[in-house]
């Protein structure tokens, strides 16, 4: 079996699968339809006055730079499973890679980002 033949077959399994799901859900599911449903509340407990709260922008970066470096290291795995056939090539663009990572830590952390306050 050739490359394009074994994409197509895997593709082509993946979208009966999501379909087939989503086709059965659709007919199994069960439907309630109610008042109760249209209306903004979280964990079943209704909101008490204004529910707009400002938070600190710090907060937002922290999430962003942490989301940023955790999916980041992710490539690390791929990479790491083939670092054997790549040669110095590989190991070259992987450090390279790290030090662009670490001038964006170090950038982070002269912009004192990373204090919680």
């Amino acid at each position: 079996m050739d490359n394009s033949t074994l994409f197509l077959t895997v593709f082509l399994t993946g979208l009966v699968l999501f379909i087939g799901g989503a086709g059965i859900s659709l007919l199994l599911a069960p439907r309630s339809n109610n008042d109760q449903k249209g209306e903004p509340y979280e964990c079943g407990i209704p909101t008490r006055g204004s529910s707009w709260i400002q938070f600190k922008t710090g907060y937002y970066l922290y999430a962003i730079l942490y989301l940023m470096f955790d999916v980041e290291t992710l490539f690390l795995f791929p990479w790491a499973t083939v670092v054997r056939t790549l040669g110095w090539a590989g190991i070259i663009s992987i450090v390279f890679f790290i030090a662009v990572l670490a001038l964006g830590l170090a950038y982070a952390w002269r912009k004192n980002v990373l204090k919680w306050e």
